[in-house]
């Protein structure tokens, strides 16, 4: 059953936590986060805009091959709170077509751009099968390139087993990004977290 709510922290009994990363896939930054999460043996959830799918269909299809999820994240990146309900269907409608050309199922997760969310984005998302996802960590602001050690403050003070954590592996430069994931993927690990996608993530829920 759909929760018609924004998901940003899942009652859980293990040590699990969900990486995700917001508007890609990107050339240059959406290998390097692979490549965390390779030597990590974990796995994520990347909310992709599906303009930069189409750019990028081979990045797309290499994150799907490592076994992570790929999620809704729209077709443009819009405010869906501004469009009209129609233009939101549509725009969620053309990026699960181009997610379900790369992995042949349809997928579950769906993050607004901006966090934009009212009562009939919620309901227009549930109707549709989604979780709406939101995250714990929204203060690290990663996309502003706060610098590594804010990014890993306001995250290291929000993150519990069964949270939800935001990044952004697309648009601009993401190295701040990048360098801070490393961090903190090293440290809960260390700490005993396994690394799930989104999906993964809700199946633990209590």
């Amino acid at each position: 059953m759909v929760n018609i709510a924004l998901v940003e922290q899942v009652s859980v009994r293990e040590k699990v936590v969900a990486f995700t990363f917001d508007d890609g896939p990107h050339p240059v930054y959406t290998h390097q986060v692979l490549e965390i999460f390779r030597r990590a043996s974990g796995r994520a959830t990347f909310f992709m805009i599906g303009k930069e799918m189409e750019a990028h269909p081979e990045i797309a299809a290499e994150v799907h091959r490592e076994g992570h999820e790929i999620g809704n994240h729209t077709y443009t990146h819009p405010d869906l709170t501004k469009l009209t309900l129609k233009a939101a269907g549509e725009e969620l409608q053309r990026a699960e077509r181009l997610v379900q050309e790369i992995t042949g199922q349809p997928t579950r997760c769906f993050r607004p751009p901006y966090f934009g969310v009212n009562d009939d984005i919620l309901s227009l998302a549930a109707e549709r099968g989604y979780q709406t996802i939101g995250a714990v960590n929204g203060d690290a602001k990663d996309w502003d390139n706060p610098g590594v050690e804010h990014i890993l403050e306001h995250t290291r003070s929000a993150v519990k087993p069964g949270s939800v954590l935001i990044f952004h592996d697309g648009y601009g430069d993401r190295s701040e990004t990048v360098e801070a994931v490393r961090v903190l993927v090293d440290e809960l690990v260390a700490e005993g977290y396994r690394l799930v996608t989104v999906s993964e993530l809700l199946r633990f829920s209590l």
